[in-house]
């Protein structure tokens, strides 16, 4: 009698679920995230005929169909906003935001450098083509920094994967924009040429799904800024959710200084940690970063120990170079969430690069046991094993990292590390093999030439190692080593004017290495006595 009656059960359910009333149903899927279904379901409503209006809300299905398929739809393509931060060449290059041409010692994220707080030097830490420490933790801004030079900012760094849009709003923007194509076949859904504005902007439950929707899904900055301002006029400026999204909006459009004007006076009318971050991001793009410490230092006065603050201030001052104080602020993030990615993989970054392997070995074994399974986990791991001395299992991880390669690019990342442990046990044909695996995964991998070049003038093969060093300096022209290496070359082979420019690059690059600067002197003695 017992399997009968869970079977009767069982069908008695099953016809239930046949009796759900549609609308319900796309409400249910929307709430478990099956987007796609909810849109579905959804368009079989708005076939139908147009029912009556129901009486405790004053909307019709037909409407609250309409308003569910728009937030399904925005849904499938949604970007958080604070976190997509991708700016374009042009931005970076035509920037008419500029405060001050020559920017006050750390004041500006533009010259770094310029505030060494105890962090390692760039023959310690390997630095991006700005001049900052590579990061432990790949962000929007760390990508690759502002470039001094529209060919320097053209061309695609290693850290970076992908080419730089030329502008953002021919990045991400437009590419999240061709999403109505995908998830809906047919043809747009709703026809914004045709929309009257100032009819929805009335009815607040509706302009709110129909605004993300313009903005997110059809990526129509201009509609969805006018249809702010006439919801914003509408709510007689009172409502802070509409002019958080007309300073959104004004973002989009580069008009920052209107974008602050909005955030602040929804700060006014209501205190939300996402306006304050907003609010910071603008100051950033103005290259403010001291005014946007500042914001996010008030807002810790109002909302004590939020995570997303104190690692906002963190990634500031490690963008301004200033690496101690960034990790205590990375501690105090650890405080409150302790299952924070980003903390834990840049406290472990910093340690491995203060020559403290054994402490960043528990930071990343830490990751691990969350259940980050990644390449980069292991190729860190690897290498904190071998600076730690933990021998048995340094090869282990490296081949786990190998496996685990998504793409060439990782794969020579982890083939580059390998290199280093063959050079610093000493089997220098090994190392070469690793670096030449290294140049046949990523041909733009500089680290791989100039580190090529030094064992090729181990065995005698100098015209070799200068070419190597050669496209190693063109590849990266922040890196101070192939430069270095290339005027020392030049001297011992009597070329004292090519040495010379070159000394003078890696003196650029890094103008408190102390070899680069004897040998300057040393050729500077030299032309005096010509």
């Amino acid at each position: 009698p017992g399997p009968a009656r869970q079977a009767a059960g069982r069908g008695l359910a099953a016809r239930m679920g046949l009796e759900t009333e549609p609308l319900f149903q796309a409400w249910s899927c929307f709430r478990r995230r099956k987007f796609r279904q909810c849109s579905e379901l959804c368009s079989q409503l708005l076939e139908g005929a147009p029912s009556e209006q129901e009486l405790d809300t004053g909307y019709t299905k037909f409407q609250a169909a309409w308003s569910l398929k728009t937030r399904a739809l925005t849904e499938m393509v949604y970007v958080d906003e604070i976190e997509m931060d991708q700016e374009g060449i042009a931005e970076m290059m035509l920037d008419e935001n500029a405060i001050a041409q020559v920017a006050r010692p750390g004041t500006s994220l533009k010259l770094p450098g310029t505030s060494q707080g105890g962090g390692p030097s760039p023959a310690v830490r390997p630095v991006t083509q700005s001049g900052r420490p590579i990061t432990g933790f790949v962000r929007p801004s760390t990508q690759s920094g502002r470039p001094s030079t529209v060919e320097q900012a053209i061309k695609t760094p290693r850290t970076a994967l992908t080419a730089r849009p030329i502008t953002s709003a021919s990045g991400g923007s437009v590419r999240l924009g061709t999403a109505s194509m995908i998830t809906n076949p047919d043809g747009p859904f709703i026809n914004l040429s045709r929309l009257n504005l100032a009819k929805y902007a009335q009815k607040p439950e509706l302009a709110k799904a129909l605004f993300e929707y313009i903005f997110h899904h059809e990526n129509d900055v201009k509609n969805a800024l006018d249809l702010a301002a006439l919801a914003t006029e509408h709510a007689q400026f009172k409502d802070w959710w509409w002019k958080v999204q007309i300073g959104k909006c004004f973002y989009r459009l580069g008009l920052y200084r209107e974008a602050e004007k909005q955030f602040k006076s929804a700060l006014k009318q209501q205190d939300m940690v996402d306006t304050i971050l907003y609010l910071a991001k603008v100051y950033l793009r103005l290259d403010q970063p001291v005014t946007a410490l500042n914001v996010f230092k008030q807002g810790l006065e109002r909302f004590p120990g939020e995570v997303t603050l104190l690692c906002g201030i963190a990634r500031i001052y490690e963008e301004m170079n200033n690496i101690s104080t960034a990790a205590e602020y990375y501690k105090d993030v650890l405080k409150q969430d302790n299952t924070h990615v980003e903390a834990i993989a840049c406290i472990g970054s910093n340690r491995f690069y203060s020559d403290q392997p054994e402490i960043a070995l528990r930071f990343y074994r830490r990751l691990l046991q969350m259940g980050v399974y990644n390449c980069q986990l292991f190729n860190n791991l690897g290498l904190c094993c071998f600076y730690a001395q933990q021998y048995d299992m340094t090869l282990t991880s490296f081949e786990r990292a190998l496996f685990l390669a998504e793409n060439e690019e990782e794969t020579a990342d982890v083939w580059y590390n390998l290199g280093h442990v063959a050079v610093g046990i000493g089997d220098l044909n090994l190392a070469h093999q690793c670096f030449k695996l290294t140049l046949v995964n990523n041909n733009d991998y500089a680290e791989a030439y100039n580190n090529l070049a030094v064992l090729e003038v181990q065995k005698g093969h100098i015209e070799q190692a200068r070419a190597l060093l050669q496209t190693a300096s063109y590849l990266a022209p922040h890196m101070y080593e192939p430069h270095f290496n290339f005027a020392i070359l030049s001297e011992k082979a009597g070329d004292l004017q090519r040495s010379y420019t070159a000394a003078r690059k890696s003196q650029e690059a890094f103008p408190g290495h102390v070899d680069t600067q004897q040998l300057i002197k040393k050729l500077e003695e030299r032309f005096a006595m010509l």
